[in-house]
């Protein structure tokens, strides 16, 4: 069960402590068991500084504690806030990353045969950027004309193999299987299976997916429908 903690103090010194916390990062590289870190400041008071610390779990932080340097840098940390830091230990009973939530329905839309799977979940400037459709991105638009030639040549299904979020980005590695049941470029369908993997990159602005990178198997989707040989 993921474990953070929060750890709550005020300082005037804010600048020395992300120096302190620096210093700690460098100095624990390869053995320290913290997976993020957030430091926040109050908007209203200055002074109230927030740090939010992840864990894999509450074992593995108990051994981020044991680190020699961990102790050292509390007693530093201390030393630069105005009051004893206060501590509060939770085990995390819901993460919920909506990044991750809107990229999956964006690849379920179109596993459902929708033509329209990027309305309502991208914005009006929505750019598309595909090897597959050239050199430039598309807009929305035009990305939405290319989905549903995908989905009428292809039929496609989209299992999600993982994701990978950071800041306002989502990384998502998918499988997509389906059949030439339709026209492909410009040639009759051939009924035959494929299999293709890939992975994409979204963008999100307030919640919607405002541009997305494209790295798909394209030569091997054209080699299992038979337009080139390998």
């Amino acid at each position: 069960m993921t474990f953070v903690q929060v750890i709550d103090c005020r300082t005037s010194r804010i600048d020395e402590l992300n120096r302190l916390m620096d210093t700690w990062v460098a100095g624990t590289h390869g053995r320290r068991t913290a997976t993020h870190s957030v430091v926040g400041k109050d908007r209203e008071d200055s002074t109230h500084v927030v740090e939010i610390v992840e864990f894999p779990s509450y074992e593995e932080a108990r051994r981020n504690s044991d680190l020699p340097e961990t102790e050292r840098i509390f007693e530093e940390m201390v030393a630069l806030c105005d009051d004893v830091p206060r501590f509060t230990d939770l085990d995390v009973v819901r993460d919920e990353q909506l990044n991750k939530t809107v990229a999956k329905r964006f690849f379920e839309r179109i596993g459902d045969g929708d033509p329209h799977a990027l309305s309502g979940l991208c914005t009006p400037g929505y750019l598309d950027h595909d090897p597959g459709n050239g050199p430039e991105p598309v807009g929305l638009a035009e990305a939405e004309a290319v989905t549903a030639r995908y989905i009428g040549a292809l039929s496609p299904t989209f299992a999600i193999d993982g994701q990978v979020a950071e800041g306002d980005t989502v990384t998502t590695r998918w499988t997509v299987t389906g059949t030439n049941d339709g026209e492909f470029m410009g040639l009759p369908a051939t009924g035959r299976p494929v299999r293709v993997t890939g992975q994409t990159t979204h963008r999100f602005e307030h919640g919607l997916i405002a541009e997305a990178w494209w790295n798909w198997d394209q030569l091997g989707l054209l080699n299992q429908i038979g337009i080139v040989e390998l």
